[in-house]
């Protein structure tokens, strides 16, 4: 049996949670495993259970952020007395600086300082107003703005406990970061692996491993991958046309890129934008 597939009505959705219960402790029992189309922020107040992500069991542990990312197969197995916020959002809301903590495989849980819970909540509890209320032109930039500052933090208390200890992959992570910055600055004016791997200092093979080993796709795909995120997000918050769409994320011919855009996406890019803004 194929395993379902979880997707969004919006691109951002935010739960707050107050004494919930999840999977065998909940009264209609567990949920099927499921993959996100979405990633996924969990944050744990209070509580206690434990979940599974690709079929790896986590307990779940109180004042952390646990980040799920796109294409993760996850279930709650079990919760109880769960307090905190569950943030899902597309790949077109993920910001651009921390992009990396949700572009591996499997998941990463980071501890929130005890003092920096009170801002942790009082911005969730916020995004969360934004992600309610009716869209106007502000709305987009305010909810990315806010889930940046979220993610920012994540990455400066993950930066924390690696003070404490380094992971065995603490170097491909960091590899990755390095990439993911560059990336970010470059995406549009080089499609090529070998630009990247130049401007890191590393042989091709390695990075490509690397990132592999990480994230479950190559170099080449992972700069296909943010190409069209841009793609994705012009054409869903603009009304750029598909050629002025085209140059901004660094294709001459607008025809090439209609035709890898439905590449990548199953639909061409006049009905993605047909589709993702008639579902809101």
């Amino acid at each position: 049996m194929d395993i379902s597939v979880d997707t969004l009505p919006q691109a951002l959705q935010v739960v707050l949670l107050e004494d919930a219960s999840f999977g065998s402790d909940a009264p209609q029992g567990p949920r099927e495993p499921h993959r996100h189309d979405y990633h996924e922020l969990i944050w744990t107040r209070a509580g206690e259970g434990e979940h599974s992500i690709d079929g790896e069991a986590f307990a779940v542990v109180p004042e952390t952020v646990t980040l799920i990312g796109r294409g993760q197969v996850h279930v709650f197995e079990r919760a109880r007395g769960f307090s905190g916020a569950v943030v899902r959002f597309g790949p077109e809301m993920q910001p651009e600086g921390p992009g990396w903590l949700v572009g591996g495989r499997g998941s990463r849980t980071v501890p929130v300082p005890a003092s920096e819970v009170p801002a942790l909540e009082s911005t969730l509890a916020t995004l969360a107003a934004e992600a309610a209320r009716p869209l106007d032109p502000c709305g987009v930039d305010l909810q990315r703005h806010l889930l940046s500052v979220i993610l920012l933090w994540v990455e400066r208390w993950y930066d924390a406990t690696r003070t404490e200890r380094r992971d065995p992959d603490d170097a491909d992570v960091q590899l990755y970061r390095r990439f993911d910055q560059l990336l970010e600055r470059d995406f549009a004016r080089h499609h090529d692996a070998a630009h990247y791997a130049e401007a890191l200092a590393v042989p091709a093979a390695q990075l490509s491993r690397a990132l592999s080993h990480l994230t479950g796709r190559t170099t080449k795909q992972l700069i296909t991958d943010r190409v069209m995120l841009e793609a994705a997000r012009l054409l869903r918050f603009t009304d750029l046309t598909v050629g002025e769409i085209a140059y901004r994320a660094g294709f001459e011919d607008q025809l090439y890129f209609s035709r890898a855009f439905k590449r990548h996406h199953q639909v061409a890019p006049m009905l993605y934008r047909a589709r993702v803004r008639g579902a809101g």
